[in-house]
C-alpha cells in the first residue's frame, strides 16, 4: 500500500459519512481526528449546514480557518459558522475533545486544508502573537477563554456590506464571550460612525499592521490616532496622502502631527514605518522619528517634500540607526548637500539590505559624494536608482563599487544619458555604441544565460546587438537580475522590483 493511501481511504470513509447526514450528526464524537479536516471541506463545498453546524461544535483543533475555504465572503457560511458557535457556546458542558479558540475568517492562503498533521494546525493557530508558539489546552481550559475570531479589515467611507454588518452585530452581543482580533487594518478616508463603531468593538492590541489613507484630509490623521495609540503590538504603520489646506498655519500643521505622534509613545513594538504623498511631513520630521521608541527596521518617506532641518536629521536620528530598509522615492535631492545620506549610509553599512532612491534627481556630483559608502554596505541585496539622470562615466563607476557587494542580486539602474536621441527618446543602438568595449561590472558578468524574453544577446564584456527592427525597451547589465530603463519606462510586464 502506497503513502497516499491512507489519506484517500479516509475521504472515502468521509465522504461516505456524508451521504448519510443524520449518522454523520451523531458519530463526530467519535469520529478520528483525521477525519474532521476534509470531512469539513466535503460539507463545506456540499453546503450540508447541519453537519458543518454540529462540525464546529466539536472542532477538535485550536483554529479553525474557514475564511481559506472562501474565495469571497459568504454570507450563509458565516450564519453557520456563527449559529454552530452560539449553540456551542450556550451549552454549559462542552464536547470532549473540543479545542477551538480561534475562528479565523481571513483569506490568506493556509497549510491547514493541506495537511492532517496535529503540529501544523494548530500551528496556524494566532492565539500567542508575539511568541508564534502553539497553545495546548483542553476543553475546560478552553470554555474559560473568550473565543477570538480574526479577520483583516479594510474600512472605508461607504456602509458595511451584509458580512461584516452581520458579523459585527453578532460579536458586539457577545463581547464578554468573544474577542474580534484583527491583525491586518486598512481604513480609507475619514472615519465614519460605523468606522468608530468597529474601532470600539476591535481588540487593538491585536492590530499589527496598519495603513492609513486619508485621501487628502489632515482630519482624518487626527481622528484615527487615539485608536492608533492603544495598538500596543503594532509592528508596520503606514500614512498616505495627507495634503495641507492652503489656509492652514504653520502652528496647526504642528498640532495634527502632535497627535500622531504622541501615540508614538505607546508602541513599543513599531519597526516599520510607511509615509507617502504626506505634504504634512515637511519641517516636522524631527518631530516625527524623535517621538519613536524603538529603532527602526525600515523607513519609507516617498513623494514627500523635505526642508532642509529634515534632511539633516534623517542622519542624525537615533531611530535610523539600524535601518534593514531605506526608500526614499520621489523625494527631490537635488538642492540638498549628499552629506546626510552619506553619513546615513555609513551608519547602516552593516544593517542594510535595500536601498531604493528612484526618480530623487540626483546630481553626477552627489552620486559620486555618496558612492564610498554605498560600497561599504556588505549586506545589500536590492538596490534601485531608476529614473536618475546619470552618463555612462558614473554608471561605470556606480556599478564597479556596487562590484564589491557580494550579497547584492537586484540593481535597477536608468539607462545612461548617452542612450538617448536627439529628439530625447531612447535608441538601442546608441545604448548598444555607448556600451561597447566597457566592463561595468566586473566579475558579475560570468556565464550568464542570454535574455531572450529582452530581445537581446549578452555577451562577457557588455557587448549589445539588437535581434530584430525594434528597439528594447529593457536592457541587462552584469546580470539577469541588474536592469536599466529609460527614465520614462517601468518595468515590462511580469518583471520585478524592489
Amino acid at each position: 500500500m502506497s503513502i497516499q493511501s491512507p489519506p484517500m481511504l479516509l475521504e472515502l470513509a468521509g465522504c461516505s459519512l456524508l451521504n448519510d447526514k443524520s449518522r454523520a450528526i451523531l458519530d463526530l464524537e467519535d469520529l478520528p481526528i483525521e477525519l474532521f479536516p476534509p470531512l469539513f471541506v466535503e460539507a463545506f463545498s456540499r453546503g450540508h449546514t447541519e453537519v458543518l453546524k454540529k462540525m464546529v461544535q466539536a472542532w477538535p483543533f485550536t483554529c479553525l480557518p474557514l475564511g481559506a475555504l472562501m474565495r469571497q465572503p459568504q454570507l450563509e457560511m458565516l450564519r453557520v459558522a456563527l449559529d454552530g458557535l452560539d449553540m456551542l457556546l450556550a451549552q454549559q458542558d462542552h464536547p470532549r475533545r473540543w479545542k477551538l479558540q480561534v475562528l479565523d475568517l481571513r483569506r490568506a492562503p493556509r497549510n491547514f486544508w493541506r495537511t492532517w498533521s496535529g503540529a501544523v494546525i494548530d500551528a496556524c493557530s494566532p492565539e500567542d502573537i508575539k511568541k508564534n508558539r502553539t497553545l495546548k489546552v483542553g476543553p475546560a481550559m478552553a470554555a474559560k477563554l473568550p473565543l477570538k475570531i480574526f479577520i483583516d479589515l479594510c474600512l472605508t467611507e461607504g456602509p458595511l456590506d451584509e458580512f461584516l454588518t452581520l458579523l459585527f452585530l453578532w460579536i458586539s452581543q457577545r463581547r464578554d464571550m468573544v474577542h474580534l482580533c484583527c491583525s491586518r487594518l486598512k481604513i480609507f478616508g475619514k472615519p465614519t460612525h460605523h468606522t468608530r463603531k468597529v474601532l470600539r468593538l476591535l481588540q487593538l492590541d491585536s492590530v499589527q499592521k496598519v495603513e492609513v489613507h486619508c485621501t487628502r484630509a489632515p482630519s482624518t490623521l487626527a481622528a484615527c490616532a487615539p485608536f492608533l495609540g492603544q495598538m500596543r503590538n503594532l509592528r508596520k504603520l503606514l500614512v498616505s496622502q495627507v495634503l495641507v489646506p492652503a489656509h492652514t498655519s504653520p502652528e496647526e500643521q504642528k498640532r495634527l502631527l502632535a497627535k500622531l505622534t504622541s501615540q508614538f509613545l505607546r508602541m513599543d513594538c513599531l519597526r516599520k514605518f510607511y509615509v507617502d504623498a504626506v505634504l504634512l511631513l515637511e519641517g516636522h520630521l524631527e518631530q516625527v522619528l524623535g517621538h519613536l521608541k524603538t529603532p527602526l527596521e525600515t523607513l519609507s518617506i516617498t513623494k514627500c517634500p523635505l526642508s532642509d532641518s529634515d534632511w539633516n536629521y534623517l542622519s542624525r536620528c537615533p531611530n535610523t540607526s539600524q535601518l534593514r530598509r531605506l526608500d526614499l522615492r520621489y523625494i527631490k535631492l537635488t538642492n540638498f548637500s549628499p552629506e546626510p545620506l552619506k553619513i546615513l549610509l555609513e551608519t547602516v553599512a552593516a544593517t542594510l539590505n535595500r536601498l531604493d532612491l528612484e526618480a530623487c534627481e540626483f546630481t553626477e556630483s552627489q552620486l559620486q559624494a555618496i558612492l564610498p559608502a554605498l560600497s561599504r554596505c556588505s549586506q545589500l541585496r536590492a538596490l534601485c536608482f531608476f529614473q536618475n539622470r546619470i552618463s555612462m562615466s558614473v554608471l561605470r563607476d556606480l556599478l564597479c563599487h556596487t562590484a564589491r557587494l557580494s550579497q547584492l542580486s537586484v540593481e535597477l539602474y536608468p539607462a545612461p544619458l548617452e542612450s538617448y536621441d536627439a529628439q530625447g527618446g531612447i535608441h538601442g543602438r546608441h545604448f548598444a555604441l555607448s556600451l561597447e568595449g566597457e566592463t561595468l561590472s566586473p566579475g558579475k558578468n560570468k556565464d550568464l544565460p542570454e535574455p531572450d524574453w529582452l530581445g537581446l544577446d549578452m555577451k562577457v564584456h557588455v557587448e549589445w546587438r539588437l535581434m530584430g527592427h525594434t528597439a528594447p525597451q529593457v536592457f541587462v547589465v552584469g546580470s539577469p537580475s541588474v536592469l536599466l530603463l529609460p527614465l520614462d519606462q517601468t518595468l515590462p510586464e511580469g518583471g520585478s522590483k524592489l
